[in-house]
């Protein structure tokens, strides 16, 4: 038999309460490069250290709503007063590829992307919750973190709350830890997406 197996692009979307480490999370997976990082889109003020084109592709608010009603954007949702979108050609174009795919975004832009009407997309989703051990942790990282006001941290609190309530709607659930253990989490997911059956085609 000269048939061999091709494998189609996973598109794996990381989601996690401000503070829980998901930044600090994918900056280590992009260290192997076994997969293309999707850079959202935000029309927030870049962060001490944050690169252009690397960790956001930072626009104004008129070049975000431009975008938007072209059609450009995957999935965009508004976050702390900030729009955020993933850019549908990065995606499309490499998971067409067989090339996966990994995506930094919040709770409304993953339920976004399952509720998309592309069974394209559905069928090659991966998502994943990275649920901090507490909400006391969480304070401590943030504030740790040391950059949000005290009025900042409150509303971050406030809205970890109620996105770790959604934590069932993910199809995997990491209970995070030290960032080494996450790591290794993710990796495993990541492994076993790659191994399903239902991923592979035989091309003769």
């Amino acid at each position: 038999m000269n048939n061999h197996f091709k494998r189609t692009g996973i598109l794996f979307v990381l989601s996690a309460p401000s503070g829980a480490g998901k930044t600090t999370l994918c900056s280590a997976l992009r260290q192997k490069p076994d997969f293309v990082y999707a850079v959202s889109c935000t029309t927030r003020k870049p962060r001490p250290g944050e690169i252009d084109g690397e960790d956001y592709f930072f626009l104004l608010a008129e070049d975000f709503d431009r975008r938007l009603a072209t059609g450009d954007f995957l999935e965009h949702a508004e976050v702390h007063g900030n729009h955020y979108g993933t850019l549908k050609s990065t995606v499309n174009e490499n998971l067409e590829k067989g090339v996966d795919v990994l995506i930094d975004i919040d709770t409304k832009g993953a339920g976004a992307i399952r509720a998309c009407d592309s069974p394209f997309i559905c069928d090659a989703l991966a998502d994943v919750f990275i649920m901090p051990p507490s909400l006391d942790e969480l304070q401590h990282r943030l504030r740790k973190r040391g950059t949000e006001s005290e009025d900042q941290v409150a509303t971050r609190l406030r809205n970890a709350a109620v996105e770790m309530e959604g934590w069932r709607e993910y199809k995997y659930t990491i209970i995070s830890s030290s960032m080494e253990e996450d790591i290794e989490k993710f990796r495993a997911v990541m492994r076993a997406e790659r191994y399903l059956s239902r991923r592979l085609v035989i091309e003769s």
